[in-house]
C-alpha cells in the first residue's frame, strides 16, 4: 500500500474517533465545557481541527476552496452538536481523497507554506497533521470523560 493510501486511512479513521467522540457527550452544552486549567471546549478542538484539515490539506493540496478565520475557531461557542458532527463529516468525507490521490512525487515535494518556520515535505507536514489531529482527538475524550464522568468508549478500528 502506498504511503498517501496509509495516511489517508488514519486520517478518517481519527475523524471517525472525534465525530464518535462528540456523539458521546450528552448535549451540546456539555461539549463546550472546559476543566480548571483547561482553555479549550471539545468544541472549540473540534471547530480548529476543521479549519485545520480544511485549509492545510483541502485548501492547499486538494484546491478545494475554502478561506479560514482561525480566531473564529477558538472564539465562537454554543455550535450545536449535530452541526460540528456534521461538518466534521463533511471534512472526513473531503480530506482523505485528497491524500490518497498525491503520489511519491507530491509528497517527497516542499510543502507549499511554510508553516512550521521551515520548509519540509509535504509528507512530514502530513504526519505532522495526523499527530495534530491526533493529540486534540485525546484532549476531546478526556473532556468527554470529565464532562460526562464515564470512562472509554468503543472507537473505529483502521
Amino acid at each position: 500500500m502506498m504511503l498517501s493510501a496509509e495516511l489517508a486511512a488514519l486520517f478518517a479513521r481519527d475523524l471517525t474517533r472525534l465525530i464518535q467522540e462528540l456523539n458521546a457527550f450528552p448535549d451540546t452544552a456539555s461539549i463546550w465545557k472546559t476543566a480548571p486549567g483547561v482553555t479549550n471546549a471539545a468544541g472549540t478542538l473540534a471547530l480548529h481541527l476543521e479549519g485545520n484539515l480544511r485549509e492545510y490539506i483541502g485548501r492547499q493540496l486538494g484546491q478545494i476552496a475554502f478561506k479560514r478565520d482561525r480566531p473564529l475557531e477558538f472564539s465562537a461557542r454554543g455550535v450545536e452538536r449535530d452541526e460540528l458532527i456534521a461538518r466534521l463529516e463533511a471534512v472526513k468525507t473531503q480530506i482523505p481523497p485528497v491524500i490518497a490521490a498525491l503520489s511519491d512525487a507530491q509528497l517527497d515535494a516542499i510543502y507549499p507554506e511554510n508553516v512550521i518556520g521551515k520548509p519540509i515535505t509535504t509528507r512530514q507536514f502530513l504526519i505532522h497533521l495526523e499527530g495534530h489531529l491526533n493529540y486534540h482527538l485525546g484532549q476531546v475524550d478526556y473532556l468527554r470523560r470529565i464532562a460526562t464522568g464515564k470512562g472509554a468508549i468503543n472507537l473505529a478500528a483502521l
